[in-house]
């Protein structure tokens, strides 16, 4: 109760603060003058605006365009900043392998874990492929994860709750989320299952599509019983490009879309963390629920609930192991004295940062298209834009050079809303319920299966096309979704088009 208590009265402080008129505090006036004017919503459709096709301003990369196109250093990077990225980009790919072993600096894996690399999850910098659709071609789950969790109970030491999160608790034995691998010697957590159910849906034109609904269920549990009440969220690894760029998005700006008068009734919610770092309540911006304030922080999550490999951050050399899996907690961990304290030391994940939050956004395609220009009027007449706010420019103080002062076009708000019944896991995250997802952006979104073939879309990869991600929506989206439903073939056509240009 005290904690449900403290979180409605920081919802409650941090509401009456958005109430204020948000502030860019970097710029001069002349400044803001000129980026309330560049970014202020698109109004002529018979041509490209100016800059669009830079999708990430001077960090945009202008690279062929083929599989390896989402691997791509931040166009503006010096050398000593690309050698940086390269290091990193060697340690996102590396293999672990379980302690002890002769390569000490790669050893720690597990005992329990999900991928033994963070490229196992995000294919190529991209979007993870789901296990499949056909039960008889389905192999092992490595992109897609279970959360678990619990609805009400004492709390049982969830490492990242903090005084004003409403988080869902982890389930007291199988912890934050499933592990369906474990090093020799222990049983892996479970297996997960998936059904799908086809749902045909009706649109305007005498064209349907069919919607595959999936339902999860674990099999083979390693350890037990696990608490009937146990929520399952099922999480599909996103891609990579442009999160340095979302950072540094000034939060002035995301609050400023959370008051914005938007049609539909539709409102988006800041979603408040804890930065582990600082220990302070920090605007969320990663993950499917904005449940994580840096890349840095989401990244040595994914290490610990992942891998199970131990960071500053999360220095637990036993990842998600519980009270209750002894054996996992008593088997041997890879911090090496020499190296440090944890398994992945600070040096290392400084490395990995540097990589992940400058992985580039490619330049837009067929922008100037008379058919994508159609598109585009469509996707604004339709009130995507509600929630896929297309631009920002981004803070002239943050972190990293790249970063600053720089048009981006991420099509996305930031926050995160209800997106109704069918894609509810019932899990919070934060001040995020079990309804509530965030926005994500939409750059790079056409080139998903050119990087990895065989993704789909939205949190579980249940969307097979980008028309199917579309027809899923409902909530707050819903009379959005409509809109499209009554297309004629030829607009929803011309919609498609307009986003696979991104």
């Amino acid at each position: 109760m005290k904690l449900v208590l403290a979180a409605v009265l920081a919802a409650s402080a941090h509401a009456g603060a958005a109430a204020q008129p948000p502030v860019r505090d970097d710029l001069t006036p002349g400044d803001l003058k000129r980026v309330t004017a560049i970014t202020a919503p698109a109004r002529d459709f018979s041509k490209a605006e100016t800059f669009e096709t830079m999708q990430a301003g001077a960090a945009t990369t202008g690279k062929m365009i083929n599989a390896d196109i989402f691997s791509q250093p931040s166009a503006n990077m010096d050398f000593e900043r690309r050698q940086e990225f390269q290091v990193g980009n060697g340690l996102f790919r590396k293999d672990w392998v379980s302690a002890p072993s002769s390569t000490q600096a790669s050893d720690g894996l597990g005992p329990l874990f999900n991928a033994r690399s963070c490229q196992a999850c995000h294919t190529k910098d991209g979007r993870g492929s789901v296990p499949g659709f056909d039960p008889l071609e389905r192999p092992d789950a490595v992109a897609l994860l279970l959360r678990l969790a619990i609805p009400e109970g004492p709390d049982r030491g969830h490492p990242r709750l903090g005084p004003d999160e409403i988080a869902s608790l982890p389930e007291p034995v199988y912890g934050v989320q499933l592990q369906n691998f474990a090093v020799a010697g222990l049983p892996a957590e479970g297996r997960m299952e998936i059904d799908y159910t086809p749902m045909v849906v009706q649109l305007n034109g005498g064209e349907t599509a069919t919607l595959m609904k999936p339902a999860y269920r674990i099999e083979n549990l390693g350890y037990g019983p696990m608490r009937a009440d146990t929520q399952i969220s099922p999480r599909l690894a996103p891609p990579m490009i442009g999160l340095g760029l979302l950072e540094s998005i000034h939060e002035a700006d995301i609050l400023a879309n959370v008051g914005a008068d938007k049609r539909d009734g539709i409102v988006g919610k800041a979603n408040w963390v804890t930065d582990v770092r600082s220990g302070k309540t920090v605007l969320g911006r990663f993950n499917l629920k904005a449940g994580q304030p840096t890349v840095e922080q989401q990244s040595a999550a994914a290490f610990s609930n992942d891998m199970g490999l131990s960071t500053p951050m999360f220095p637990s050399h036993w990842g998600d192991c519980t009270r209750g899996q002894q054996r996992c907690l008593d088997m041997p961990h890879g911090a090496q004295p020499r190296f440090g304290p944890e398994e992945v030391p600070a040096k290392l994940m400084d490395f990995v940062t540097v990589y992940s939050t400058n992985l580039a956004v490619p330049q837009r395609r067929d922008a100037g298209d008379a058919r994508v220009l159609a598109g585009k009027k469509l996707f604004y007449e339709a009130n995507c834009v509600a929630c896929h706010v297309p631009k920002y420019v981004t803070s002239r103080n943050a972190r990293q050079a790249e970063h600053r002062f720089q048009l981006i076009w991420p099509y996305t708000d930031m926050l995160v809303h209800d997106m109704g019944d069918d894609l509810a896991d019932g899990v919070s995250d934060g001040l995020a319920n079990g309804r509530e997802w965030r926005t994500p952006p939409l750059w790079g979104i056409g080139l998903t299966k050119t990087v990895n073939p065989g993704a789909t879309w939205l949190h579980d990869g249940r969307a097979r096309t980008l028309l199917e991600a579309v027809l899923w929506h409902g909530g707050a989206a819903r009379p959005a979704r409509d809109r499209v439903v009554a297309m004629t073939p030829e607009e929803r056509a011309d919609l498609i088009r307009f986003l696979e240009s991104l």
